[in-house]
């Protein structure tokens, strides 16, 4: 079983704050790779951002997730991605529809449940690094659940709950105790 957890979904829909949770309760986590780039084209007044050039934060965000992999390898048992190399490859194909179905996707597998955060727009929010709206987190999400069971992952959406009850779903979901 790969120890290697991804949490995707739809913008705003809660996932960095369930990694957030997951790391509060001691276990290894990744922080999502676009808001990363975001803040660092921001300092340096780059153009790999969503909003400017949508392919090169898309290719950025691969080469990141691929870096966030190698590095994760020697954390803990378990270790939870906020994204990853399949959502900046699906991002990509979206930008300019290459193939997100490459030999490289398929090489660099995760855990085969990925938990996704279904749109939720009571807690919906933009922010200075999420700066796109609802209705196009939502195309986004969609997206998602095409790409990753064409990939054979087995999803599993997240309940619109607590963080803390969140939590214990994804650890009970992966044979973890929670609490």
């Amino acid at each position: 079983m790969n120890r290697f957890v991804v949490i995707s979904g739809c913008s705003g829909g809660g996932k960095s704050t369930l990694v957030a949770e997951l790391a509060r309760r001691g276990y290894a986590t990744v922080e999502e790779p676009g808001r990363r780039i975001v803040r660092d084209e921001t300092r340096s007044g780059g153009t790999a951002l969503p909003w400017i050039d949508m392919a090169a934060f898309a290719r950025r965000a691969m080469d990141m997730a691929l870096q966030d992999r190698e590095t994760a390898s020697a954390e803990g048992p378990w270790i939870f991605f906020d994204r990853g190399l399949i959502d900046a490859a699906a991002a990509l194909g979206h930008a300019t529809g290459e193939d997100v179905l490459s030999p490289l996707v398929r090489a660099h597998r995760y855990n085969r449940r990925v938990f996704l955060t279904p749109p939720w727009p009571e807690i919906y929010e933009a922010d200075a690094e999420r700066r796109h709206d609802r209705a196009a987190a939502i195309a986004e999400y969609e997206r998602l659940l095409d790409v990753y069971p064409r990939l054979g992952y087995d999803l599993d959406i997240l309940p619109k709950t607590d963080v803390a009850a969140r939590a214990d779903h994804v650890l009970d979901r992966i044979g973890q105790a929670s609490g």
